[in-house]
């Protein structure tokens, strides 16, 4: 499974390869500190965003990640970041995840419309066999969301990730099959009509 990156676009979002140049668009869409509050770091400066962007980009180089950026066709904005990660070709898996979006798209299209473009993108286009998410136990909001799409919840990860304020989080596993994508599709077609 190659990294390469690639421009995805449904009708409100459009998921552009991620570049050193869109660092400040990034940390300019970051208009809450709950947007940080279930990830593993926090983006108190330009600066953070900006190394954030370098280590998500050399991922890329080295194969083990593709990096977007979202941006939001209604407003003109990029809105947040998502990435497939954890990309293991030889056993043609991977993971949606590092998803994060300004409080302005909350409760939106935009996170459906993501997660059904890179699924299809994985599915149809990569041939991926398995994708899965890793969501923290206690972001509801999130837990809720990869549910509502169809993703099955695996089991919890006890104690498995430090956060940037040294909370140490559990993290629930959900995935989604080759075999379940067509009814996952059909379900979020249905959500965004």
């Amino acid at each position: 499974m190659r990294t390469d990156a690639v421009t995805l676009e449904g009708e409100r979002a459009m998921l552009i390869p991620l570049q050193v140049s869109h660092a400040e668009q990034l940390f300019q869409a970051v208009d809450s500190s709950e947007v940080w509050t279930f990830l593993p770091s926090r983006m108190e400066k330009l600066e953070d965003m900006t190394h954030h962007v370098v280590e998500a980009l050399q991922d890329q180089e080295q194969g083990t990640e593709v990096p977007f950026v979202v941006y939001d066709k209604q407003t003109g904005q990029v809105v947040g970041m998502t990435r497939l990660l954890n990309i293991a070709a030889e056993h043609r898996s991977l993971e949606i995840g590092w998803t994060w979006y300004s409080s302005k798209v909350w409760r939106t299209r935009v996170n459906t419309e993501c997660k059904f473009l890179l699924l299809s993108y994985c599915f149809e286009v990569k041939r991926t066999i398995r994708v899965q998410f890793r969501v923290d136990s206690r972001n509801t909001r999130s837990n809720e969301a990869v549910a509502r799409i169809g993703g099955t919840k695996e089991g919890v990860l006890r104690k498995d990730r430090t956060l940037y304020d040294g909370y140490v989080r559990d993290t629930v596993v959900y995935s989604i099959l080759d075999e379940e994508w067509p009814a996952v599709k059909q379900k979020l077609q249905t959500i965004l009509a």
